[in-house]
């Protein structure tokens, strides 16, 4: 028993005793993870477990095995009968390991105790190629936010090159990209059959190599020919064109065929499955989840636990459409929102939990204030190719309702034990500050903008301008500044007639493509008129499968194929980090000689008075 007073069966088996202890003979599944297990719905290789468990099928993770020596932590579970499946992490692992400046980060949120030498980079790469040495004959599904990133061409920031499809370095057999619970059951079905190779590479939401005349059907009208790797490397507009199909597919309702041609084979990126239902979303969500670190932890910290636990996720997708945002090639635009419902019966759950306190830490998604909403023609939703719902306006067939947000906020915090909710996610301010012309859906905006603002915060909103400058706003597809403004003075009108002194909390990215020096010199003198001293900031890291980042390769939009600037060097990107810091003492003589070095040295008086 663990300090939860939870048996060790209550967790997915990590050892050969715990497959005992269940008394196996054999897995069927046996799920490698970059990450340290805890058994939450935040984290992907529980969830994949789980959720294969549900399907009666036997699985255990072996969580950040030893990759070094004789690869004891590979073979000590044996040969599963049906597949290996490999999650990486939860996040990137390049992203997970270093800063923008290729620097190693002070901590892996991921690890016990934040340790740096329990993963190595790109686990999917490393974990696939010993499972395929040490057992050939085994399937390997590659899955997590990794692989999914890496299905086609794509630019590597921390290589500095522009690689094949992960497939091909992996040596693996099939990626389930995206959130992968339909597709890793119709895998392990297929596969339990005995049914061969074709019916794999049927299965949608899935990316697969073969030959040119292995095409399942052939290659069809209607199928996307992307330009080949070798096309991609030679010229960087086939690579900037061919992100344009990516994303665009990747938002779609009705998606098309993605085809790509690699050292004489084919990468084939197959149509996702339909957005989860609210039914199906919950059945993930209700799982039988301990909620926990795995006991082999007990005295560790593991730092993104600690920030997740007392969380509740409300919904999956976000149709922001960000350029640097990773979400929409992973989760995609369409939202699928939990019912009141499963949402209460997890915040019941956490407030059995033996250090909660009678708060919850966020009651959020990948975007806080999206829950319920969608389209109101379905049939128009379908025909459209838009990467966002609301940029560069808020789409008219948008449903921007705030009011079941509001009410499932109500029926949270009249959870016996809940004190209070807190929105730790962040908030979409344009869509608060949206009028659709529909009176009661203008009034629940006001009415859960007071709301929010006087009984879910904690001392400070987090949110996200990210920009000042109007064009680079518009490159990275966020709303313009003076809609920040506005919220601002709403938001402290609010707290000055209710007696509060809380905080905003705005992020910022610098070095963003089409963002020069002299776009952070008036991003500082705006925030410094706002009295804004800044910390949420981070400098543009380039991703792997956002637009944002191709415009930084190719150096041209994938959109437009114009020509964009990006600041590449070290040296350049440090030159815009530092008008954040405008305040500290030791960057004022820097900052100086950057403005006037760029012919703008009238702008020093309005930065330093």
């Amino acid at each position: 028993m663990n300090s939860n007073n939870q048996p060790l069966t209550a967790f997915l088996p990590t050892t050969k005793k715990e497959v005992e202890l269940r008394g196996w003979q054999q897995l069927d599944v046996i799920l490698f993870s970059g990450d340290a297990y805890v058994d939450h719905p935040s984290f992907g290789v529980a969830v994949i477990g789980r959720v294969l468990e549900a399907h009666g099928y036997r699985v255990a993770i072996v969580p950040q095995p030893d990759w070094h020596g004789d690869f004891r932590d590979f073979r000590k579970l044996g040969r599963p009968r049906l597949f290996f499946g490999i999650s990486p992490g939860c996040m990137d692992s390049m992203v997970n390991k270093y800063t923008a400046n290729r620097r190693l980060r002070s901590e892996d949120a991921y690890s016990p105790d934040g340790r740096h030498d329990c993963r190595p980079e790109y686990p999917t790469i490393v974990f696939s190629n010993i499972l395929k040495d040490l057992f050939p004959d085994v399937p390997v599904v590659l899955g997590g936010i990794e692989a999914s990133l890496r299905r086609v061409s794509h630019y590597d920031y921390w290589k500095d090159e522009l690689r094949k499809c992960v497939l091909c370095d992996s040596r693996a057999d099939i990626i389930s990209y995206g959130m992968g619970e339909k597709t890793i059951v119709a895998i392990a079905e297929a596969v339990d059959k005995g049914e061969g190779t074709e019916a794999l590479h049927n299965i949608p939401q899935t990316v697969f190599l073969c030959q040119k005349k292995d095409i399942p059907g052939g290659i069809s009208p209607d199928d996307i020919i992307l330009h080949s790797h070798r096309q991609c490397l030679a010229d960087k507009r086939r690579q900037a064109e061919n992100m344009k199909h990516v994303e665009v597919e990747s938002n779609k309702l009705h998606a098309r065929r993605l085809l790509q041609e690699v050292d004489g084979r084919y990468v084939v990126v197959n149509p996702p499955f339909p957005p989860f239902t609210t039914e199906e979303l919950d059945a993930s969500f209700d799982l039988p989840y301990t909620r926990l670190p795995h006991p082999k932890y007990k005295g560790k910290r593991i730092p993104a636990y600690d920030m997740i636990k007392h969380s509740v996720n409300i919904h999956r997708g976000c149709f922001g459409g960000c350029a640097f945002c990773t979400i929409s090639a992973h989760q995609g635009k369409f939202i699928t929102s939990r019912s009141e419902k499963s949402i209460l019966r997890e915040v019941k759950q956490i407030t059995r939990m033996a250090d909660f306190k009678g708060y919850l830490s966020d009651l959020g998604g990948p975007s806080a204030n999206m829950y319920g909403m969608a389209g109101r023609d379905k049939e128009l939703c379908a025909r459209c190719q838009r990467p966002s719902c609301i940029h560069p306006a808020v789409c008219r067939n948008l449903n921007t309702d705030h009011g079941p947000l509001l009410r499932l906020y109500r029926a949270v915090d009249a959870v016996p034990g809940i004190k209070k909710s807190f929105i730790g996610s962040g908030v979409r301010y344009d869509l608060l500050l949206h009028k659709s012309n529909i009176p009661e859906v203008d009034k629940a905006a006001r009415e859960y903008t007071r709301e929010l603002i006087t009984k879910h915060v904690s001392g400070r909103l987090k949110v996200a301008p990210e920009h000042t400058e109007p064009h680079v706003l518009q490159l990275m597809r966020k709303p313009p500044f003076q809609l920040f403004e506005q919220f601002k003075q709403l938001f402290d009108k609010i707290n000055r007639q209710e007696g509060l002194r809380q905080q905003i909390i705005p992020y910022f990215i610098s070095s963003h493509p089409g963002c020069r020096d002299e776009d952070m010199a008036r991003l500082a003198i705006i925030t410094r008129r706002l009295d804004f001293h800044l910390e949420q900031v981070q400098d543009f890291t380039p991703t792997p499968l956002t637009i944002a980042t191709e415009t930084w390769y190719t150096g041209l939009h994938p959109y437009t194929l114009q020509p964009v600037y990006s600041a590449k060097t070290p040296q350049q990107k440090l030159s815009q980090r530092q008008f954040f810091f405008w305040y500290k003492p030791s960057e004022r003589e820097n900052i100086k000689r950057a403005l006037r070095k760029m012919g703008r040295a009238d702008l020093i008086p309005l930065l330093f008075r």
